[in-house]
């Protein structure tokens, strides 16, 4: 048996990367998944692969209309709805504060931010008809403490975490768990931009030296996370943060007390 066995969720930004990987891993799990993208030819690609067991929908989390069709093709292709993650996202980093324009700070606000409202406000009525489910936000560790040169992903992170513990308390007695994921540094496209280049050796280990595991983190092991909060294992749990970064949060390495290893 499956850990989400009968189970419909709808998952953002899923055509590559994390939201990928949710998506493999829930239907592997039993789920039964509509997903969105605005990378339609990856999306179709994937969905092409999973058959039945997932949808692929174009999907601009922007868009109030476009978060309606995609809870009611849940709900009419598959009868109801239990699981939302909102996953989709964009980074932009390296402008400092005075140098970052409203436009740019609006659109990244608006993906990252509005999105996940708008996939709170249009699930939670579906969720509600079906006597209770989980959402899981995808925050960042941005969502905890800021890093130079993300003004507007830092900011749209911080409500991310601030919105999931707000639509907890309103929600909990539906039976509505919701939680947010907080990732340090994963191995996406996303985090490898076009144009920066490659990690030369010494950017890899100043980057190392942040994280207690000295390893950047895989995309399937936020998957895990994710659907440890999705799946009835986590029913005690609701309005709650999990890191998943590696130590990186969890304070200063001193470069004079590691431990040796033979």
């Amino acid at each position: 048996m499956g850990r989400l066995d009968g189970k419909i969720a709808i998952i953002t930004g899923a055509a590559r990367g994390q939201g990928e990987q949710h998506v493999r891993l829930f239907v592997a799990e039993g789920a039964k998944v509509v997903f969105g993208d605005v990378l339609d030819d990856l999306g179709e690609k994937v969905a092409a692969d999973l058959g039945d067991n997932a949808i692929y929908l174009h999907h601009d989390v922007r868009s109030e209309d476009e978060w309606q069709r995609m809870v009611k093709e849940a709900e009419s292709r598959f009868g109801k709805l239990d699981i939302l993650v909102n996953n989709a996202g964009i980074l932009q980093f390296g402008t400092l504060t005075h140098e970052t324009t409203l436009d740019d700070y609006m659109r990244l606000i608006e993906i990252n931010q509005v999105g996940p409202f708008l996939g709170m406000k249009t699930a939670i009525p579906a969720l509600m008809r079906n006597r209770g489910g989980a959402i899981v936000n995808i925050s960042s560790t941005n969502g905890f403490a800021g890093y130079g040169g993300t003004i507007a992903y830092t900011a749209s992170k911080f409500a991310v975490r601030g919105m999931t513990k707000t639509a907890a308390l309103e929600y909990g007695k539906a039976g509505i768990r919701i939680n947010s994921i907080h990732p340090g540094g994963i191995d996406t496209d996303m985090t490898r931009p076009e144009g920066l280049g490659e990690m030369t050796a010494a950017d890899q280990a100043a980057v190392y030296d942040m994280v207690s595991l000295a390893r950047v983190g895989q995309p399937q092991e936020v998957a895990k996370l994710a659907l440890f909060l999705a799946s009835d294992e986590s029913s005690y749990c609701t309005g709650a943060e999990f890191l998943i970064d590696g130590g990186m949060l969890a304070g200063t390495i001193n470069p004079y007390a590691r431990p040796t290893y033979d």
